[in-house]
Protein backbone atom coordinates (compact mmCIF):
# COMPACT_ATOMS: atom_id res chain seq x y z
CA UNK A 1 0.00 0.00 0.00
CA UNK A 2 1.53 3.06 -0.61
CA UNK A 3 0.27 6.92 -1.06
CA UNK A 4 0.81 7.26 -4.93
CA UNK A 5 -2.88 5.90 -5.29
CA UNK A 6 -6.46 6.43 -4.07
CA UNK A 7 -8.66 3.83 -4.56
CA UNK A 8 -12.47 2.86 -3.09
CA UNK A 9 -14.24 0.11 -2.40
CA UNK A 10 -17.19 -0.84 -4.00
CA UNK A 11 -19.68 -0.19 -1.94
CA UNK A 12 -17.28 3.77 -0.84
CA UNK A 13 -18.04 4.04 -4.64
CA UNK A 14 -21.92 3.35 -4.69
CA UNK A 15 -22.16 6.00 -2.03
CA UNK A 16 -20.20 9.05 -3.60
CA UNK A 17 -22.49 8.12 -6.50
CA UNK A 18 -25.64 8.91 -4.58
CA UNK A 19 -23.76 11.93 -2.95
CA UNK A 20 -22.67 13.37 -6.09
CA UNK A 21 -26.34 13.25 -7.28
CA UNK A 22 -27.26 15.04 -3.90
CA UNK A 23 -24.49 17.47 -3.53
CA UNK A 24 -24.02 18.45 -7.33
CA UNK A 25 -19.89 17.98 -5.96
CA UNK A 26 -18.88 16.20 -9.44
CA UNK A 27 -15.69 15.50 -8.09
CA UNK A 28 -14.45 12.33 -6.49
CA UNK A 29 -11.73 14.19 -4.77
CA UNK A 30 -13.53 16.88 -3.50
CA UNK A 31 -15.92 14.33 -2.06
CA UNK A 32 -13.34 12.24 -0.66
CA UNK A 33 -11.75 15.50 0.84
CA UNK A 34 -14.62 16.06 2.83
CA UNK A 35 -14.94 12.56 3.96
CA UNK A 36 -11.22 12.24 5.17
CA UNK A 37 -11.81 15.03 7.44
CA UNK A 38 -15.03 14.42 8.63
CA UNK A 39 -13.67 10.99 10.25
CA UNK A 40 -9.80 12.89 11.52
CA UNK A 41 -12.07 14.94 12.98
CA UNK A 42 -13.21 12.07 15.06
CA UNK A 43 -11.10 11.54 17.59
CA UNK A 44 -12.09 7.61 17.35
CA UNK A 45 -10.49 5.06 16.20
CA UNK A 46 -12.11 3.36 13.21
CA UNK A 47 -13.55 -0.07 13.81
CA UNK A 48 -13.36 -0.89 10.42
CA UNK A 49 -9.47 -1.93 9.63
CA UNK A 50 -9.25 -4.20 6.86
CA UNK A 51 -11.22 -2.32 3.44
CA UNK A 52 -10.91 -4.42 0.16
CA UNK A 53 -10.56 -1.84 -2.42
CA UNK A 54 -12.24 -3.26 -5.52
CA UNK A 55 -13.81 -0.71 -7.17
CA UNK A 56 -12.55 1.05 -10.77
CA UNK A 57 -12.55 4.70 -9.12
CA UNK A 58 -8.95 5.21 -8.77
CA UNK A 59 -6.70 8.61 -8.59
CA UNK A 60 -3.56 9.57 -8.08
CA UNK A 61 -2.46 11.53 -4.84
CA UNK A 62 -1.63 14.83 -6.33
CA UNK A 63 -5.57 14.25 -7.69
CA UNK A 64 -7.04 13.20 -4.06
CA UNK A 65 -4.79 16.03 -2.42
CA UNK A 66 -4.50 18.65 -4.29
CA UNK A 67 -2.30 21.70 -3.67
CA UNK A 68 -2.48 20.75 -0.25
CA UNK A 69 -0.83 17.45 -0.49
CA UNK A 70 1.82 18.51 2.30
CA UNK A 71 -1.18 19.54 4.54
CA UNK A 72 -3.10 16.51 3.96
CA UNK A 73 0.09 14.04 4.04
CA UNK A 74 1.10 16.13 7.98
CA UNK A 75 -2.82 15.33 9.27
CA UNK A 76 -2.72 11.99 7.96
CA UNK A 77 1.06 11.36 9.88
CA UNK A 78 0.23 13.16 12.90
CA UNK A 79 -3.23 10.73 13.12
CA UNK A 80 -0.75 8.17 12.97
CA UNK A 81 0.59 9.65 16.09
CA UNK A 82 -1.97 9.62 18.29
CA UNK A 83 -3.06 6.04 17.01
CA UNK A 84 0.25 4.78 18.30
CA UNK A 85 1.71 4.08 14.80
CA UNK A 86 5.14 5.47 13.05
CA UNK A 87 4.20 7.94 11.02
CA UNK A 88 5.32 5.88 7.60
CA UNK A 89 4.40 6.98 4.27
CA UNK A 90 2.98 3.11 4.88
CA UNK A 91 1.59 3.52 7.63
CA UNK A 92 -0.23 7.03 6.15
CA UNK A 93 -2.06 5.20 3.45
CA UNK A 94 -2.97 2.63 5.91
CA UNK A 95 -4.74 5.57 7.77
CA UNK A 96 -5.96 7.24 4.88
CA UNK A 97 -8.04 3.98 3.51
CA UNK A 98 -9.53 3.71 6.88
CA UNK A 99 -10.47 7.23 7.52
CA UNK A 100 -11.49 7.88 3.78
CA UNK A 101 -13.68 4.93 3.82
CA UNK A 102 -15.30 6.18 7.36
CA UNK A 103 -15.87 9.36 6.16
CA UNK A 104 -17.92 8.28 2.94
CA UNK A 105 -20.26 6.31 5.82
CA UNK A 106 -20.30 9.29 7.68
CA UNK A 107 -20.98 11.64 4.33
CA UNK A 108 -23.84 9.15 3.06
CA UNK A 109 -25.19 8.36 6.50
CA UNK A 110 -26.04 11.57 7.71
CA UNK A 111 -28.85 13.67 5.53
CA UNK A 112 -27.78 16.95 6.76
CA UNK A 113 -24.56 16.38 4.90
CA UNK A 114 -26.52 15.58 1.70
CA UNK A 115 -25.86 19.99 0.65
CA UNK A 116 -22.32 22.34 0.50
CA UNK A 117 -24.27 23.99 3.46
CA UNK A 118 -24.35 20.46 5.49
CA UNK A 119 -20.93 19.79 4.94
CA UNK A 120 -19.63 23.37 5.46
CA UNK A 121 -21.12 23.13 9.17
CA UNK A 122 -20.08 19.42 9.68
CA UNK A 123 -16.54 20.28 9.27
CA UNK A 124 -16.74 24.07 10.94
CA UNK A 125 -18.42 23.13 13.97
Amino acid sequence: MSLENVRLSQPAKDRLIRLKRTTGITQWNVLCRWALILSLKDPSTPLVRDIVTDSNVEMSWKTFAGAHGDIYLALLKQRCIEDGEVPTDENAAKILTVHLHRGIGYLGGQKELTTIEGLIGSVAS
